[in-house]
């Protein structure tokens, strides 16, 4: 990690890419870390891009990830991991949901979806593909998906887990919290 911890988290409105990422700044908060926090949402509620920058470290003077700069890329739909993988520094991590949601142009029939978005991905850093979907179904859930991703990721920062459940508690609200928990534990668990 040079001065930031540069994590980029995208997928389409609704996937709950905001929430994984106001996750995740309370989670820098209380490991006393300076967060910086963005989201752009491009047309969220009709199914488009949303995209949450989280910047953390001693101290962070800008919400924004520069290109080739994030250390973590945390997709919740193949097609746009691979629209956002230019963000990925070299040999950094995409950490993807196999769920394939198809963009208005596929769904008009104007492009095509690509079959080999997981093998384009590996060509821009070490990829570790999860079926976050089933997993948050099998927790109770298919909208803890973004959740489960969540988990995978928080075990690979090296922070304390206590620190991730406390986060949890503080973001979502009680009446889910049970099944984000579970989630959560999917994620952290999986390989």
């Amino acid at each position: 990690m040079a001065d930031a911890l540069n994590v980029l988290i995208v997928g389409v409105g609704g996937q709950g890419t905001i929430l994984a990422g106001k996750v995740l700044a309370r989670v820098a908060v209380l490991s006393g870390k300076d967060v910086k926090f963005s989201e752009i949402h491009g047309m969220a509620q009709r199914g488009g891009s949303v995209v949450t920058q989280v910047r953390i470290g001693d101290a962070v003077h800008s919400p924004t990830i520069d290109p080739a700069c994030a250390d973590f890329l945390l997709a919740f739909e193949q097609l746009e991991g691979l629209r956002w993988a230019h963000m990925l520094r070299p040999g950094g991590t995409i950490i993807v949901s196999t769920q394939r949601i198809d963009p208005a142009t596929v769904l008009m029939g104007v492009a095509v979806y690509p079959s080999d978005v997981l093998e384009q991905l590996a060509l821009r850093g070490v990829v570790v593909a999860l079926d976050a979907l089933e997993m948050a179904c099998a927790v109770g859930n298919s909208k803890a998906s973004n959740v489960v991703l969540l988990g995978r990721l928080a075990r690979g920062l090296g922070l304390s887990r206590d620190l991730w459940e406390q986060a949890l508690r503080d973001v979502i609200p009680a009446r889910h919290l049970e099944v984000n928990e579970a989630a959560f534990a999917a994620g952290w668990s999986s390989k």
